[in-house]
């Protein structure tokens, strides 16, 4: 699935993911009005998610759907973000559960089957929630991370394991120490590398990605190089801080190696006063545009 993300990178010349985490709070005023239950405010959310996907489908590849957006309200909610992965993927788009998943093994594969495997029911196997690629947490150790493994050879998919993340804390931790000199984040980036090394396709990334954030280019550049194989999901760009400049070590000279995510730049876009005269899924498409522009401006051309 990297390989397909990569392809539709290369034609769009787009390098951008849209992050439907989308708050109730962030739709416009008349899309609230009235509403005063989980099952009405899942209702507004999916059609403002569909108007976003429909207004961008064109120009980007690919989405990110953040489930506590959807869980906070009930299971409605979850109604919602299974509507919303299934709409994205009609639209071919290529679609992220932002699920942060793991536990020890036997749960963890209960995990994967929820958004990249099957679940066996009455003699058929059906697909709970049916993305193409899952964000997971690896700091569990390997037994967590091979039911994923185990699930997108057998089914196409790929996942993207937690390895810098954006937060400004992360640090506290990811950024300790080792006895043999390796920062945490660059252990699991070996291990990232290392889960990864017989799924490596056509572009040489491997399915077995790497969540690393835009808000520290001195780690991300220092991953690049070390994980030359992986495929960064890069969070962190414009709301959060990161910059284009900023971001662009995390890519190849090929101009690949990334693909980067933007939510709330996007999706409330339309309150900004560049796009002040828009409705919001034209504020989304003209926002998506311009940073592509910048994106471009700062990586240059993708597959070159």
């Amino acid at each position: 699935m990297i390989d397909a993300l990569i392809k539709k990178i290369i034609k769009l010349q787009n390098p951008t993911c849209v992050g439907l985490d989308t708050d109730f709070n962030y739709l416009p005023e008349d899309m609230k009005s009235g509403v005063s239950s989980f099952a009405e405010a899942a209702d507004r959310i999916f059609e403002f998610n569909r108007n976003i996907i429909d207004s961008v489908s064109d120009i980007v590849p690919s989405v990110k759907v953040q489930i506590a957006y959807y869980e906070m309200y009930g299971y409605q909610g979850l109604k919602t973000f299974a509507r919303t992965v299934k709409y994205a993927r009609k639209k071919g788009l290529i679609v992220i559960a932002d699920c942060k998943r793991n536990d020890i093994g036997s749960t963890a594969s209960c995990y994967s089957k929820a958004y990249l495997g099957k679940t066996p029911i009455g003699g058929r196997q059906l697909q709970a929630f049916p993305a193409d690629m899952l964000t997971v947490n690896g700091y569990l150790g390997s037994d967590g991370i091979k039911p994923f493994i185990d699930d997108i050879k057998n089914n196409g998919k790929s996942i993207f394991v937690l390895v810098k993340t954006s937060n400004p804390s992360s640090g506290e931790l990811q950024n300790l120490k080792l006895d043999d000199g390796l920062f945490i984040y660059e252990k699991m980036g070996r291990l990232v590398e290392e889960w990864g090394c017989d799924t490596i396709g056509d572009y040489g990334y491997s399915e077995v990605g790497a969540v690393v954030g835009a808000t520290h280019p001195e780690e991300a550049a220092r991953l690049r190089l070390q994980m030359p194989h992986s495929f960064f999901l890069i969070p962190g760009y414009g709301a959060q801080g990161g910059s284009a400049e900023m971001l662009k070590v995390c890519f190849d000279n090929r101009g690949l190696g990334g693909v980067v995510n933007s939510s709330r730049g996007i999706l409330c876009a339309y309150k900004k006063p560049e796009y002040a005269n828009m409705t919001y899924y034209e504020a989304a498409r003209a926002a998506s545009l311009d940073m592509r522009k910048d994106l471009s401006d700062a990586i240059g051309k993708m597959g070159r």
